[in-house]
């Protein structure tokens, strides 16, 4: 029956006009924030539209998110980026995507189609600009980038280990130990939040959109046909489907899930007439070898080339060695079905339908939280979990000569966690575990479920959502949006206290730390950037972060944990003593308010930014996620900095209604432009910064009077 209901979707988009010849019978209105809202007779025109506009704000971005995702960024990088492009032609075969394309059903096509005359009409029309590489764009090129997360799932292969792989002409002699994860890294993700009629002001769902990514990942557009397309929300650069977002009716918002959906493969391999093989049970197999080359920027400019022999499992293809046996990696690999995914949700009226597309199984590790027109709310658990046999240990290496130890079909939507309007009336995620999705005695149970659906943890973000939702009720829009900046940072409920502690049983250190001491003991432990509390107590924590974890490794800890249980007393005021004489000698005095040191800088149109301390900035009150604060702010000192720098976290933000009249309230970082010299470029920023979010002009009476410009494609 769900089969039938997504064939029926699909046909409902083939009509006589999605396929016929294409003509870009499309009009793109740019509204006085310069968001485009694209109107096309057809999906395929609307999609013709939306790519032209998209280049139009950021070329460079389109471009270099193409470059990765074809494994051509070399071309334009240089050597660096040789191994990160095998990555990517390991999984992203050209001659695969080709053959996809040609077996696509003729509405995928003609998008496809339309994807790719965008922006070759883009280029075309201005010379001016000048593309690193892809000076011409071919429609099966779509099929390389088909879901929109900020680093695929591929990203997850480790590129040195890869190097040693495949850089040594006997890669049988090749052993690499596993590294450790980078530790000081802002955690990425997002926060989805629905709320329920019965705990809204005016009787109908709610939906907030947020996700956490680097900033300008995203560009925010409304696309319409009279095929009944009409999405609004944030698209990924290059894509032409809007990835967080709503439609009149439905409205998504996807979150980063701790769901294994990627595993590694021990394989036993042998040299038999001169091709490697692999045991499978009680068969040796051969291993598939493929010549894959690529190109690179040399030194003098021009382009050179290597070739790679590379080798797959039936498993997956194998990316590094652990002692004798090689290491195959097994993760999603369905460009098609998961392109018509991304687009065919955006096109749902309902959730039956928006279910129907969840039974596809290819939006990867993502979780959904949902909310319609009919009052329903949902949270849906990653949609791609491969049932496996749970005698094994999936956090770990498995043995791939053990047939048991295969993949079977993905869990299907019933048997995967999930939240369908439950009786607490909100559900949420924050990039926690699911077990809290809809309060205590409303989200799905962790013993109901094999251990593989979710490694994750509660996390502090977790816990602030779940306390606030559960308290609130006749909830707007903006006081959505309002609960989503509370400033609030859990996690120094109970970190401080093992810092007072810490500083109670060493005298020697009380004189010299007494005073940052008191300010920590009459902090509220919430951001603003008048607060010098925030400051001490915000970099002694990150300071913390990087001295605990290598010990939080070596134990096989999360840090958390750590921290809470494990954390010396040396460990916990040795980053007090180092934050406090750090802020003293960059600027002449420790008591600095966090907006004073935490800032907002975009001055360059480079995808990644120059800060610097002798450039325009602006204060940011907001906090990194890692303690709690819903609206995240990723910062860094950069090299010649001393000021704190944003480069990731809150990026596009809204709060939906789904009314009879739906009504939304949106803001993104800094501006809808990619060119400096544009008025939005940073026009957005400080009500961004205030989290003062601004009408959607979703529906045409909306836009009348704040339209800045309307053409068509080309003129």
């Amino acid at each position: 029956m769900k089969r039938l209901c997504l064939a029926l979707f699909c046909a409902a988009l083939l009509s006589p006009t999605a396929q016929a010849a294409e003509k870009r019978d499309v009009t793109i209105t740019r509204d006085n924030w310069g968001i485009a809202h694209i109107h096309g007779k057809t999906d395929a025109d609307a999609v013709f539209g939306m790519m032209y506009a998209q280049a139009e704000d950021d070329f460079n971005r389109i471009e270099t998110n193409f470059l990765q995702a074809l494994g051509r960024l070399a071309e334009a990088e240089g050597e660096s980026a040789l191994y990160r492009d095998l990555r990517q032609r390991l999984f992203i075969n050209p001659a695969q995507l080709k053959r996809d394309y040609a077996s696509s059903p003729a509405w995928l096509k003609a998008l496809m189609n339309a994807w790719a005359g965008g922006l070759n009409l883009y280029l075309a029309k201005h010379p001016e600009v000048k593309p690193r590489v892809l000076t011409r764009f071919e429609p099966w090129m779509a099929l390389a980038f088909s879901e929109g997360s900020i680093g695929g799932d591929i990203e997850r292969v480790n590129l040195k280990q890869l190097e040693a792989f495949y850089g040594k002409t006997r890669p049988q002699q090749v052993a690499l130990a596993a590294e450790a994860m980078p530790v000081t890294v802002e955690p990425t993700g997002s926060n989805g939040f629905a709320v329920a009629p019965s705990r809204s002001a005016s009787g109908h769902a709610l939906l907030w959109i947020n996700p956490h990514t680097s900033f300008f990942f995203r560009s925010e557009q409304q696309v319409t046909s009279d095929q009944g397309l009409n999405a609004y929300g944030a698209a990924t650069w290059g894509q032409f489907f809007i990835y967080q977002g709503f439609n009149p009716r439905v409205g998504w918002m996807h979150t980063s899930s701790q769901v294994d959906n990627i595993d590694e493969y021990l394989e036993t391999v042998a040299l038999k007439g001169g091709r490697w093989h692999y045991r499978h049970g009680g068969a040796q197999k051969p291993l598939q070898q493929q010549e894959i080359t690529l190109s690179y920027k040399a030194a003098d400019g021009s382009q050179a080339t290597r070739r790679f022999t590379t080798y797959r499992s039936h498993h997956g293809p194998v990316v590094r060695q652990d002692g004798e046996r090689w290491v195959s990696v097994a993760l999603m690999e369905a460009p098609q079905k998961a392109l018509m995914q991304s687009f065919l949700r955006t096109k749902a009226r309902n959730l039956k339908e928006f279910r129907a597309t969840l039974d596809l199984h290819t939006n990867s590790s993502n979780n959904t939280v949902y909310a319609d027109a009919d009052g329903n709310i949902a949270y849906f658990h990653a949609n791609f979990i491969p049932r496996r046999d749970t005698r094994f240990d999936w956090t770990q290496p498995v043995d791939g000569s053990d047939p048991a130890t295969d993949w079977g079909k993905p869990l299907s939507v019933d048997q995967s966690p999930k939240a369908i309007n439950p009786g607490s009336g909100w559900v949420q995620n924050v990039n926690d575990w699911p077990w809290s999705a809809a309060g205590p005695e409303h989200s799905p149970r962790q013993q109901d479920f094999p251990a593989y659906v979710d490694a994750g943890s509660e996390q502090p973000r977790g816990v602030h959502a779940v306390r606030l939702l559960s308290q609130r009720s006749g909830l707007t829009p903006e006081s959505l949006a309002a609960l989503a900046f509370d400033p609030d940072q859990p996690a120094f409920e109970w970190m401080l206290p093992r810092l007072f502690k810490a500083f109670e049983e060493t005298p020697a250190l009380k004189e010299k730390l007494a005073e940052p001491i008191a300010l920590l003991r009459g902090w509220d432990h919430r951001w603003s950037n008048e607060s010098v509390a925030n400051t001490i107590g915000n970099l002694w924590a990150d300071d913390l972060w990087s001295r605990t974890s290598e010990p939080a490794r070596k134990r096989r800890m999360g840090i958390y944990p750590y921290i809470e249980k494990h954390a010396t007393n040396e460990e916990l005021l040795a980053s007090l003593t180092a934050v406090v004489e750090r802020l003293q000698a960059d600027f002449g005095n420790w008591r600095q308010p966090w907006g004073e040191i935490n800032r907002f800088q975009r001055e360059s149109s480079a995808i990644v930014q120059p800060f610097s301390d002798d450039k325009p900035s602006m204060a940011a009150p907001f906090t990194s996620a890692r303690w709690g604060s819903l609206a995240s702010f990723g910062a860094n000192r950069y090299p010649g900095t001393k000021r704190f720098y944003g480069n990731s976290g809150n990026s596009f933000l809204a709060a939906v209604e789904f009314g009879p009249r739906l009504r939304a309230i949106a803001i993104s970082a800094g501006g809808q432009s990619g060119h400096a010299d544009s008025p939005h470029f940073k026009d957005q920023t400080q009500r961004y910064l205030d989290g003062r979010l601004r009408e959607v002009l979703f529906h045409p009476d909306q836009l009348a009077g704040q339209v800045a410009r309307r053409y068509r494609p080309g003129d």
